[in-house]
């Protein structure tokens, strides 16, 4: 079907993504796969193409559009090309919009023109070793002392973790009747002394995301690097989720069309019992059944991107479309795999790298049991 959200500007952008993409980004990714780490040196060029600073306004070097149809168009492109560009989906989809949205004016003019340059690059720790999804219930602390924060905590699976300039820490600075109150976020600057990182963890699939363990140690963090107002960490947390989550289903709807243009050139070509498996009836059943759950995750994503942008996507639905898209990645990915055979088995063809990249999306981002209790919510249960 026909896809109305996107003008010719958005097609013009499309084609430039595609064009770098395949240029300066696919001959380098085996590379930059097998080291686990994309080199910092490509993001200032990714931020040369407007990518990174078009939700930043144009006061601070970005291009001013508050919509989400650009990021997304970027996104469907690197999943089109096979390729993973470390932390930076979650610089772009994530961590900026917390900059654009709580920053004063110093501190936009003070970071805001690097993260849309890509000189700097951010991340967000938020996650703790055994608290996972329950983010209520994390215990990073940070405690003043005259002009500054004292912050005393560890974070882990921190997307970009390896490669952040900034990272915009979740610490616990008081407490309150609820559970989530007297949460604030801090912006830690790459340096500062007792804030340290571990391993680059090594992880089943994505394996160009930086995705680091960060340790906290009495960082002096000054008071001027708190982001927003102090203890209203949770609420801004819970209004970026929508967003976060849409951003994850548009990358998974895009894998997994990927998956199916991949297999329809590998079953075309592959060849058993003296015909081509695209000539099966197994073969053209299951790609049939890929192609029309595909149609209805396209219809799902491209109606959340709509609403996003109208400023009416509610935590319900944009949690109805992430778990849709995911599920749908997995099980379609899965499928298209099982029709390589024993090839699609093999890291050399692009059904390996898309099936071991697949499996994440269903927990990052909200896990899809998590997202059952917010929809379950909405319908009064």
């Amino acid at each position: 079907m026909r896809r109305t959200i996107f003008t010719a500007e958005h097609d013009d952008f499309r084609a430039t993504a595609r064009g770098f993409l395949a240029e300066c980004v696919v001959p380098h990714f085996p590379e930059w796969e097998e080291a686990g780490l994309v080199p910092k040196e490509v993001f200032p060029r990714i931020g040369e193409l407007g990518v990174l600073g078009v939700q930043v306004p144009e006061r601070f070097g970005g291009g001013g559009d508050g919509g989400f149809l650009y990021p997304a168009i970027w996104a469907e492109e690197s999943a089109r090309a096979g390729v993973n560009l470390g932390g930076l989906g979650v610089h772009l989809n994530v961590v900026v919009p917390y900059f654009v949205s709580y920053c004063t004016e110093e501190q936009g003019e003070r970071w805001l023109p690097g993260l849309a340059a890509g000189e700097l690059m951010a991340s967000i720790a938020m996650t703790e070793p055994g608290t996972g999804s329950d983010l209520a219930g994390m215990s990073t602390t940070a405690v003043r002392d005259g002009d500054d924060w004292v912050l005393n905590g560890a974070k882990t699976f921190i997307t970009g973790g390896i490669n952040a300039d900034l990272v915009i820490v979740v610490a616990r600075t008081g407490r309150g009747g609820d559970r989530r109150d007297g949460l604030s976020l801090f912006v830690v600057e790459d340096g500062t002394p007792g804030f340290t990182r571990g391993r680059n963890l090594d992880k089943l699939g994505l394996r160009t995301q930086d995705t680091a363990e960060l340790f906290f140690a009495d960082v002096r963090v000054p008071a001027g690097n708190l982001l927003g107002e102090e203890g209203k960490a949770f609420a801004y947390l819970a209004g970026n989720l929508p967003q976060e989550r849409l951003a994850i289903a548009v990358g998974a709807q895009a894998a997994a069309e990927a998956a199916v243009e991949a297999t329809l050139e590998y079953v075309r070509n592959r060849r058993a019992f003296g015909t081509s498996v695209a000539s099966f009836q197994n073969t053209k059943f299951e790609l049939a059944a890929c192609a029309t759950r595909l149609e209805a995750g396209r219809a799902l994503v491209d109606g959340a991107l709509a609403a996003h942008d109208a400023g009416e996507l509610s935590a319900a639905d944009a949690a109805k479309t992430k778990i849709f898209c995911t599920e749908s990645q997995g099980e379609v990915v899965d499928r298209c795999l099982q029709l390589h055979g024993g090839y699609g088995y093999m890291r050399e063809y692009p059904i390996a790298r898309l099936y071991a990249d697949a499996r994440v999306s269903r927990i990052y981002g909200g896990t899809t049991e998590v997202l059952k209790t917010i929809i379950a919510k909405s319908l009064g249960l």
